[in-house]
């Protein structure tokens, strides 16, 4: 089954799952080799009720037609700023229930484990990635809530379609992580 309705927004179980999949589909309408992009994730009606005049800028005016969650794109991540020393720098105001981060990595297969040359830098490592034959590219958007909900979805270069995406809570573990730390103190 799809995740996409015939009309176009995605279809899903929960609100985060939707959330996910609607920045999803967002980033592959910007094709690949784009930098990481961070979206806050707002409670919608909470916006229609305290923010009406963004809610209708957004399009968010008719309450049976939005999703429970609205993605809201951040400014742009500072250029060459490692993901984990900028996430940790990061505070939400109240009004973000939750925020979601879609990032491009490339990816091995756990069979491509044994073969990783010891005492590798994250240079080299990540030069002996992208030359190894069996990498994979994908895109992953990670999202939480405040309350420690999780989802994500991976999307495969080589199997770029909607009908493709893998959705799971635990599928990117370390990134949930560090997203969720972005709500603490």
């Amino acid at each position: 089954m799809s995740n996409v309705s015939s009309d176009g927004p995605p279809m899903a179980a929960s609100p985060l799952t939707r959330a996910v999949l609607e920045i999803d589909q967002y980033a592959s309408t910007l094709g690949w080799d784009q930098p990481a992009r961070l979206f806050a994730l707002v409670d919608t009606a909470r916006m229609r009720a305290e923010e009406p005049e963004m809610a209708t800028q957004l399009g968010l005016d008719d309450a049976e037609a939005t999703a429970p969650l609205t993605p809201i794109e951040q400014d742009e991540l500072p250029a060459g700023a490692a993901l984990d020393e900028f996430l940790a720098t990061i505070a939400w105001p109240d009004a973000v229930v939750g925020c979601a981060l879609t990032v491009e990595r490339l990816m091995l297969p756990p069979s491509a484990e044994g073969a990783v040359p010891d005492a590798l830098d994250q240079a080299a490592l990540a030069r002996w990635v992208a030359d190894h034959p069996e990498r994979r590219e994908v895109r992953m958007t990670v999202a939480v809530l405040r309350d420690g909900a999780r989802e994500s979805a991976v999307r495969l270069r080589e199997k770029d379609s909607p009908t493709e995406v893998l959705t799971g809570a635990d599928l990117v573990p370390n990134l949930a992580e560090a997203l969720s730390a972005t709500f603490e103190g």
